[in-house]
């Protein structure tokens, strides 16, 4: 690493600037969008700040990928609640996500908290579901800015027996290529989605199994593990959508899981195939 030019330029970062654009675009690869949120909460009185960049579109898949974010805070929190509050939301939003299947050694998330906000109260579930917001809000734009991707892919699973179930199921439907290619190509295939279900590795009764397409409408297309005839038309227009959700029932429990994802497109062996040159 060329460490003089890093040495002659460190001195022009300017800390007290409020646009992190410059940031945002810095860290990107082969993403097309920066990737940014940033909120406004309560602790007692004083109004607190917490806002988050990130980067990642390839090789995207627990344990959090190909990844970059750093997240900053001004609210007065103790290291080790931060420290605890960032391992639990990691795993339910960048440890949820899967644009391809391909890890790297090289994922970061960092959460930094400066106190300058000067909180006497804190709350920390408050605390919580604000860093779990803008830590999901991150993990969906890096899913929907996936390598080539056209489409946002939720996948919801409810009805399970436990929480790890319903996430490794959610996941399975998630990763398989047959389905993203399938969301790719607006065919409402809810066989390959029961089939990913069943390749999971959890035990269920597929007689149990409902499988529904939503978006701007929604449509059941299996119920009780039987395939219905549904309207063709109505679930394509469903999923030419950018915004689409799977969603699965498994009649089988209380616990509910949800994951992120995108198509699999051309445009991604495009981008892969001669990606060194």
């Amino acid at each position: 690493m060329p460490i003089e030019k890093i040495q002659d330029k460190v001195s022009d970062i300017n800390l007290s600037s409020e646009n992190n654009s410059n940031a945002a675009k810095a860290i990107m690869t082969t993403d097309t969008k920066e990737k940014t949120v940033a909120v406004e909460f309560k602790m007692g009185s004083v109004t607190c700040h917490m806002g988050g960049i990130c980067k990642g579109s390839g090789m995207i898949h627990p344990n959090m990928g190909t990844m970059l974010a750093f997240i900053t805070t001004d609210c007065k929190v103790e290291q080790n609640v931060l420290q605890s509050c960032l391992l639990d939301n990691t795993n339910k939003t960048f440890n949820r996500v899967s644009v391809d299947g391909d890890t790297s050694t090289n994922d970061m998330c960092i959460v930094m908290a400066n106190g300058t906000a000067q909180n006497e109260v804190f709350e920390k579930e408050v605390f919580d579901q604000v860093l779990h917001f803008v830590m999901e809000e991150l993990a969906k734009k890096i899913a929907a800015d996936g390598e080539g991707a056209g489409k946002l892919m939720t996948v919801t699973v409810n009805g399970v027996d436990t929480l790890e179930n319903a996430q490794t199921l959610a996941m399975s439907v998630c990763s398989s290529s047959l389905v993203k290619a399938a969301m790719f190509g607006a065919d409402a295939n809810w066989g390959r989605v029961i089939c990913a279900l069943g390749y999971s590795g959890v035990e269920f009764d597929p007689e149990l199994v409902d499988i529904s397409f939503k978006s701007n409408d929604e449509i059941l297309c299996c119920e009780s593990g039987k395939g219905l005839d549904f309207d063709e038309e109505k679930a394509k227009s469903i999923l030419l959508q950018e915004e689409i959700e799977i969603i699965c029932d498994m009649h089988s429990g209380n616990e509910s899981c949800t994951c992120w994802g995108c198509d699999l497109t051309y445009d991604y062996v495009k981008i892969n195939g001669d990606y060194r040159t």
